[in-house]
């Protein structure tokens, strides 16, 4: 079986597709909205990628301000400084989201977005994250629960087959989102609102682009929990449509 989405995309492609997105715009919109940067102070921006969002903080904290972004891939690292090498005050650092790199207490506002889902833990990420700010520091986290994905398609039983192998297989902490505000009080921070917003997909391009659907049915197929036939029948009546898909984020704003 080849599915339209089968081959895995450039990381640094996808990141940035998917940030222009609809969904993707939206919340990240509001999540620098709730973040509230100011003038002058210093941003960390954990899990940076290629830079997305670190010309939008710079443009909050202004010419005296410090954006800096960290991520443990270099070709991450190479990218997101090419894209702000004209930014006065943007710093991309190559590190760990368990060992940042920056001062204690050296922080004003921060933000870690569809990170923790990927690291090794979470709660010790945070730890981190808490020791990285100033008192009064504002955090803002976000983070997909990928137990509540729908996607719909007469087939119930291969959805529910693929869900769980989504579940299962692709990502180390599919459900953190709904745990993010209990993760940051944990972690010492006073946690000042908890928002959930649902994208709904309704172009099934762009979904099999940000959901990875027919590369992760191709992984399950090939683990042998989807039938490749079954599997074929139903990503086909997918992308023949209508479509609609949907998935949770949980935003967290939290203070030091």
């Amino acid at each position: 079986m080849t599915t339209r989405g089968a081959a895995r995309p450039d990381q640094g492609a996808y990141m940035l597709r998917t940030a222009a997105m609809d969904a993707g715009r939206a919340y990240k919109e509001e999540l620098l909205r709730l973040l509230d940067p100011k003038p002058g102070g210093t941003v960390l921006d954990v899990g940076c990628g290629p830079g997305t969002d670190l010309p939008a903080l710079a443009a909050h904290v202004g010419p005296e301000g410090v954006v800096i972004g960290v991520d443990r891939d270099p070709a991450m690292v190479a990218e997101a400084r090419r894209r702000t090498g004209d930014l006065p005050g943007v710093e991309v650092r190559q590190g760990d989201a368990h060992d940042l790199p920056v001062a204690p207490g050296s922080v004003d506002h921060a933000k870690a977005d569809r990170v923790l889902l990927h690291v090794d833990d979470p709660a010790a990420v945070l730890a981190g994250l808490y020791t990285a700010t100033r008192p009064g520091a504002v955090v803002g986290l976000v983070e997909p629960d990928w137990e509540t994905l729908i996607v719909d398609a007469p087939d119930i039983a291969t959805t529910r087959a693929f869900i769980r192998f989504v579940l299962g297989h692709t990502v180390r902490n599919p459900t953190v989102g709904r745990g993010l505000g209990r993760l940051a009080a944990r972690a010492g921070f006073t946690v000042e609102s908890v928002h959930a917003t649902t994208p709904v997909l309704r172009d099934a391009e762009a979904a099999d682009h940000t959901l990875g659907l027919g590369r992760n049915l191709e992984r399950a197929v090939a683990a042998g929990l989807i039938g490749a036939d079954r599997a074929h029948r139903w990503f086909d009546g997918l992308m023949e449509g209508p479509f609609q898909a949907s998935f949770t984020l949980f935003t967290v704003v939290a203070r030091h």
